[in-house]
């Protein structure tokens, strides 16, 4: 795993993925190749566990759209959770909670999911 994968997990057919440190291009690709290898393992659901990540740029976001493209060809979700606030609000901004959902924490986000 490289330094921005802190951790993954699965909870109820749910690949939980921590991150730390700046979601920007290097970042946005640890995610999806975790991601694409678990949808070609037939996983659809995913969710960030985004507490260890306080900043984000526009390449970042635009993997997570990609990442959200590719689960909408398979009928999947992705969710976050723990985001700071001026990640929630370039979230809101760039477009990504209407195609995705956030969530407060990880119990809601596996029973939201």
């Amino acid at each position: 795993m490289n330094g921005f994968i802190k951790s993954t997990k699965e909870t109820n057919k749910i690949v939980i993925i921590e991150t730390e440190g700046y979601l920007n291009n290097e970042g946005g690709e640890a995610v999806s190749a975790i991601c694409y290898e678990k949808i070609n393992e037939g996983q659809n659901k995913f969710l960030l566990n985004m507490a260890g990540t306080k900043v984000v740029n526009s390449i970042g976001v635009s993997i997570l759209i990609e990442i959200i493209e590719k689960l909408q060809e398979v009928d999947g979700k992705i969710g976050y959770y723990n985001l700071a606030p001026i990640v929630s609000k370039t979230f809101n901004i760039m477009g990504l909670t209407k195609y995705s959902s956030v969530f407060e924490t990880e119990e809601e986000a596996v029973n939201g999911l």
